[in-house]
């Protein structure tokens, strides 16, 4: 069975959401670059605010790598607007547990992470 606009919109997503996860993405700045809207903001599971520029010091420090990749578990996605998906989902990195949000827009590049936000949880 085809999947329809929306089911298409969250697949987008959720496939730019796990190559922002993958080590070998996140080790090369211009493709995250990619994958991350030019207005991108995040405020991380520390509190600190991040744009697209000052991010790249944290997905390229090498933290995150195939020997010890995050584990994403209970993914979710719904569209909101057209041309707008809301991720949620659990990410374990270390034993660094957090929720995570995160806003996909379709702009004329593709789908690009516009907004992103980590939740420390037990």
């Amino acid at each position: 069975m085809p999947m329809n606009e929306d089911e298409r919109a969250v697949r987008a997503a959720v496939d730019g959401e796990m190559r922002l996860l993958d080590p070998r993405v996140r080790a090369v700045p211009d493709l995250v670059l990619e994958l991350l809207d030019p207005e991108f903001t995040e405020i991380g599971a520390s509190g600190r605010r991040w744009d697209a520029r000052s991010v790249l010091t944290v997905t390229s420090d090498g933290s995150v790598s195939p020997q010890a990749p995050v584990e994403v578990s209970d993914m979710s996605g719904t569209v909101l607007a057209p041309g707008v998906v809301h991720l949620t989902y659990f990410a374990d990195h270390q034993g660094r547990r957090a929720w995570r949000s995160s806003l996909w827009r379709l702009t004329e590049s593709g789908w690009r992470l516009y907004f992103h936000q980590g939740t420390l949880t037990g």
